[in-house]
């Protein structure tokens, strides 16, 4: 990195601002590989992300602000703070105690609130699962999965009414209302929406991608064809990939 800032004109001129996108497009190639389970590419991608966290680092010491060293040890220090069951006399009985202690620690060290460790730009899904995760860690949790989809069958009735009622401002509120419910249930369900939604998307585009190949082979153009005649294919679709 030292050898790149002092000789390539492209490295010589990133910023911190410069490289902020192209660190979110690597985290979403990391999730891909992920995603795909291409060992080989999530290590190719796990790089790419060292280089920019190593990139940020060599920025900041050229300002005098923090070097990789400072980011590093910072980092140790908080882990050992935060691990009091291991680093201290704390003891836990399991996995939920430690996430609880955690988010005790995170407000004695100055958090003003359980939810601020929630970046605010993280996609809504995320985010939303996020903050009910946070919020379970202080009590903030129904009993059990009934009960949250009891509250999934009343926003859902809610979002109804105001589509009878053709209000557009409180349709959308009560559609938000629903999917953060929806959300909440497959969080009892140990269920990651994002991943369950991706695998939905990916599904689909097989499936209609699958539409479009049979009609260039029948000829036909898929504007041309009836909703009837895609469906069939649609369904022929899922009878050779049901997942």
């Amino acid at each position: 990195m030292d050898d790149l800032r002092a000789k390539c004109p492209w490295d010589k001129k990133q910023t911190l601002d410069s490289l902020r996108i192209l660190t979110i497009e690597e985290m979403y190639e990391l999730v891909d590989a992920i995603d795909e389970k291409d060992m080989e590419g999530i290590k190719e991608e796990l790089g790419d992300i060292m280089l920019h966290l190593v990139f940020y680092a060599k920025i900041a010491s050229e300002t005098g602000d923090f070097d990789i060293a400072d980011v590093m040890n910072k980092e140790s220090e908080k882990l050992i703070h935060r691990h009091p069951h291991i680093y201290g006399d704390v003891t836990v009985s399991g996995e939920e105690e430690v996430k609880k202690n955690w988010e005790k620690l995170k407000l004695k060290e100055g958090k003003k609130s359980v939810l601020s460790g929630v970046p605010v730009s993280l996609p809504a899904v995320v985010k939303a699962y996020r903050l009910q995760e946070k919020a379970k860690q202080v009590g903030f949790e129904w009993e059990n999965k009934e009960q949250v989809w009891e509250k999934v069958e009343e926003e859902s009735a809610e979002l109804q009414v105001t589509v009878l009622a053709n209000d557009r401002e409180k349709m959308k509120e009560e559609f938000g209302d629903l999917m953060f419910a929806l959300i909440n249930y497959a969080r009892y369900l140990n269920i990651d929406p994002e991943a369950a939604l991706e695998k939905t998307n990916k599904k689909f585009i097989h499936r209609f991608q699958y539409i479009e190949k049979t009609a260039v082979e029948q000829g036909k153009d898929l504007q041309s064809m009836t909703l009837q005649e895609m469906d069939k294919i649609w369904n022929d679709a899922k009878k050779q990939n049901p997942v």
